[in-house]
C-alpha cells in the first residue's frame, strides 16, 4: 500500500496520491502548511513553545492572523471516577481522578489547536480560551472542554 511522504499515513487502494502525498496533505500545503515532514517537525517544535492566553506579547511580533481555531474534547467519567468523586465530595479533599480527567482534556485540546495551526501554515496560537462544562443526565456524567484560539503567522527576524 502507498504511504504519504509527508505525514507517513498509509493510503488505501482507492486513495489519491499526487507527488507521493495524500489528499489531506495536499490540501494543507495549498493552505500554506509546510511541504515536507521535516519542515512540519521544525514548526511543531517551535509551535509547542508558542501558545499564549494573551492576544499579544512584546517579544512575539505577529505579522498576520490566519484564523480562529476551536477544539472540543469530551471525557467520560466512569463509575469508578464517580464513586471516587462522591467520596471526596462527602469527606473533602482533592479528587485526583477528576483532576487527571481535566488535565487529559486540556492537553488533548491544546495539542489539537497546535495541529490545526500547523495545517494552516501558522507559527503560533494566541488568545487561547479554555471553557469547561459538565454534561450530565440519564445516569451519565462527562466533562466537556472547548478550547479556542487564534492562529497567527510571525514576522520574519
Amino acid at each position: 500500500m502507498p504511504v504519504c511522504t509527508r505525514c507517513g499515513t498509509e493510503i488505501g487502494f482507492f486513495g489519491t496520491v499526487v507527488d507521493g502525498k495524500c489528499i489531506k496533505c495536499l490540501e494543507a500545503i495549498e493552505r500554506g502548511a509546510p511541504e515536507t515532514l521535516e519542515d512540519k517537525q521544525v514548526i511543531d517544535e517551535r509551535l509547542a513553545r508558542i501558545i499564549l492566553t494573551t492576544e499579544a506579547s512584546h517579544n512575539l511580533p505577529v505579522a498576520e492572523r490566519v484564523g480562529v481555531l476551536t477544539s472540543e474534547y469530551v471525557v467520560g467519567i466512569n463509575i469508578f471516577r464517580d464513586i471516587a468523586a462522591a467520596f471526596r465530595d462527602a469527606f473533602g479533599g482533592r479528587s485526583e481522578t477528576m483532576q487527571r480527567g481535566l488535565r487529559e482534556a486540556k492537553e488533548a485540546a491544546l495539542e489539537d489547536l497546535r495541529a490545526q495551526a500547523v495545517d494552516l501554515g501558522a507559527e503560533a496560537v494566541v488568545a487561547i480560551d479554555l471553557d469547561y462544562s459538565e454534561i450530565s443526565g440519564g445516569g451519565k456524567s462527562m466533562l466537556f472542554l472547548v478550547a479556542s484560539g487564534t492562529a497567527v503567522k510571525l514576522e520574519k527576524a
